[in-house]
């Protein structure tokens, strides 16, 4: 791996995400100046910053004085923040009750993008948060070595129609799907709360799971991440088949979530994205065998 030497930012939420990230920007030998969202980012994240510094969700003004004051004019997200704690636990300082303020909506893509221009009014660039990680996005075809069941490629059909009018509005990414029915619908729990939920209302029944990409041309935030935990719940709530968009969904710790499913028996599919699908059918083996 080529070094490269360079000084940026990172804004750190929850899950592995913000940990490979930086791991791949120490083996490039840049300098990362982390910005952990407490209650949120890993304590890991210490050990691989070149700074760090701690905010609360709603501190955009402390986030931009912490940028400029490192000399950083190019950030990028990595990571979840919760929504139900923006929702309901949001202490907005008053940089950030000036963006909630010029908002129509409050949900994620308007949160965000208005964090964007208030970044971007102070000279702070926001960069593709996948930037690092490209290697780890899912590749178009069947990633296990089960493909999914005549079944269980009805039930991700119809889930993918179901997750796109969803994520088109911006209520979330997800959907559990069982027997053509759409059981539960990701909204503020997130992913594993909402396959939790759904395993109690299907007596049983298989379930599967669909994660979407809302379509947006860039990847700068809420982008879809499936790994070793996504694989847990599924074992745990009966999901025997998940579809994602290929090239659009990052795969965290690729190779030992690919060995996982394997060794449980699930299948894997990634699809061509709502945008550039031609057709919406199971796509071909990728001919992988991990």
């Amino acid at each position: 791996m080529a070094q490269r030497n360079q000084r940026y930012g990172l804004i750190a939420g929850n899950g592995r995400f913000p940990l490979l990230a930086l791991e791949t920007a120490r083996q490039l030998g840049d300098e990362v100046v982390v910005v952990a969202i407490e209650g949120e980012a890993a304590p890991e994240v210490e050990s691989l910053a070149a700074a760090l510094h701690w905010i609360h969700v709603g501190q955009l003004g402390k986030l931009i004085e912490i940028l400029k004051r490192e000399g950083v004019s190019e950030v990028m997200m990595t990571g979840q923040v919760k929504h139900v704690s923006i929702f309901s636990n949001l202490k907005p300082d008053w940089r950030m009750v000036k963006v909630l303020a010029g908002l129509r909506e409050k949900n994620t893509s308007a949160l965000i993008g208005g964090v964007q221009r208030a970044l971007k009014e102070e000279g702070i660039r926001l960069l593709d948060s996948t930037s690092l990680l490209k290697p780890l996005l899912a590749e178009l075809g069947v990633l296990t070595k089960r493909k999914p069941t005549a079944e269980e490629e009805r039930d991700l059909t119809y889930g993918r129609r179901v997750a796109q009018a969803l994520a088109s509005v911006d209520i979330g990414q997800s959907v559990a799907i069982s027997e053509k029915a759409c059981v539960a619908a990701e909204a503020m729990e997130g992913t594993d709360a909402m396959l939790r939920r759904a395993a109690t209302l299907t007596n049983g029944r298989p379930l599967r799971l669909v994660k979407v990409s809302h379509g947006r041309g860039h990847f700068l935030f809420d982008v879809p991440v499936v790994g070793l935990s996504t694989i847990e719940m599924m074992k745990e709530t009966g999901t025997t088949a998940l579809a994602v968009d290929a090239g659009r969904t990052l795969l965290l710790d690729k190779d030992e979530t690919i060995r996982r499913a394997n060794e449980a028996g699930l299948a894997i599919a990634a699809y061509r994205p709502a945008a550039d699908r031609a057709e919406e059918r199971i796509p071909p083996r990728t001919g992988r065998s991990k």
